[in-house]
């Protein structure tokens, strides 16, 4: 199956019945863009939330001030909280997440610029979170990390 990711995703999400919610900090609704540029996505996107700010993590998402303090916003924790947040709250039987730091500021000590957490979650209790450091500027981070997390997406479905 050739074509663009977000052009593979579709037919499979409508061939299995699931839907897909996002939860997106570094991304910006980025992948949310993508998949809402084929037609019929709203047969199975049913929408996203931008969680750019700790507060709209904590308090729309249901990620823990703990999990905020202690290993931070760009963490695999939080990527999952998020993933599975976004999932409960849209009544949607997948949650795909991503998180970190697009750049050019922003990093820390043991977080560098281009570190970015993906996660996918489902309703069965399916779990997966990806670990990347891209060396791009800051719309390449974004992009790339938009690609990876429709890359995990279509992964999960075949």
């Amino acid at each position: 199956m050739g074509g663009k990711l977000e052009e593979q995703v579709g037919p499979l999400l409508q061939a299995k019945g699931l839907r897909l919610a996002t939860a997106e900090s570094c991304t910006g609704g980025l992948v949310g863009d993508l998949l809402t540029n084929v037609a019929g996505s709203s047969q199975y996107f049913w929408g996203g939330i931008i969680s750019y700010d700790n507060f709209v993590k904590q308090n729309i998402l249901g990620v823990s001030a703990a999990t905020l303090e202690t290993v931070g916003a760009v963490s695999p924790e939080c990527a999952l909280a998020m993933a599975h947040g976004t999932r409960r709250l849209m009544t949607t039987e997948l949650g795909l997440s991503t998180t970190g730091i697009a750049g050019p500021g922003g990093a820390t000590p043991g977080k560098p610029v281009g570190l970015v957490y993906i996660a996918l979650v489902d309703d069965q209790g399916f779990e997966r979170c990806e670990k990347y450091i891209w060396q791009a500027d800051r719309i390449g981070n974004k992009e790339l990390s938009a690609q990876a997390a429709l890359k995990i997406l279509l992964e999960y479905l075949q």
